[in-house]
């Protein structure tokens, strides 16, 4: 039989990945410049702007805004008897509801790490009271640098879950923990004063962890979300919300 000529710039099959590729692209992008704030809550979004922005098509642009938006980073909006759509706002009832998702989310994990083998436990102790000591250094430090902290506890939270969570539970996680983020990063400085408190929330939960305690170990992560979301509403009640009408 003669061979088959590949279509015009390669196969049917190369031109998908390509547009996947640019889905992806266009999707981590658009989330990054979101959860830190460059894209302010809010705000209009135009897909012809974001295109020539990413230096991308707007086929990929609007694939990835529709992930978005299922994921809550972007939403809809009327505006004069149109629909269009915006940034998501940063409010108090969403920080409520997202932090207690997070924080059922991090409590199976939890839970999970506290039934694993007395040596696995121990090793993953020890890791975590290694970075809270960081945490706790830099939350103590003169001067704090928020992304600094931000990032030593961003690792303290992933280290619990990546120990124990199946891939259901980790792409869960994956997809609704940055979102989180945006609140921690845009109301940094306000948290500041409460530091010390998430020191010892995170000791609960690795002790219960290392004594083997799945309750408890479940608990701990509960409460500590639990916590940090009655922090951040106080937060959100000095400052306001953002990007909300």
């Amino acid at each position: 039989m003669p061979r088959q000529k590949p279509a015009p710039g390669g196969t049917s099959s190369d031109a998908a990945g390509g547009r996947g590729e640019s889905v992806r692209r266009a999707y981590d992008q658009l989330r990054e410049l979101i959860v830190h704030g460059r894209l302010a809550p809010g705000s209009r979004i135009i897909e012809s702007d974001l295109a020539d922005r990413l230096g991308l098509s707007r086929t990929p642009i609007r694939s990835a805004l529709h992930r978005l938006q299922q994921e809550g980073y972007v939403a809809s909006a009327e505006r004069a008897k149109e629909t269009r759509l915006i940034v998501a706002p940063l409010t108090q009832s969403d920080a409520m509801e997202l932090f207690e998702i997070i924080g059922q989310l991090e409590g199976l994990a939890a839970r999970a790490a506290a039934e694993r083998p007395t040596k696995e436990r121990l090793a993953l102790g020890k890791r975590l009271r290694a970075l809270n000591a960081d945490f706790e250094r830099l939350a103590r430090s003169p001067h704090p640098e928020p992304s600094r902290i931000f990032e030593v506890d961003t690792r303290f939270h992933h280290t619990v879950v990546a120990a124990a969570a199946g891939p259901r539970l980790l792409a869960l996680h994956d997809a609704i923990k940055p979102q989180a983020e945006r609140y921690v990063r845009l109301y940094s400085q306000l948290l500041q004063d409460e530091l010390a408190v998430s020191v010892a929330e995170h000791a609960i939960l690795y002790t219960a962890i290392e004594a083997g305690s799945p309750p408890q170990a479940e608990q701990a992560a509960e409460y500590n979300w639990h916590n940090a979301a009655a922090r951040l509403s106080h937060a959100i009640g000095v400052r306001g919300e953002l990007g909300s009408w």
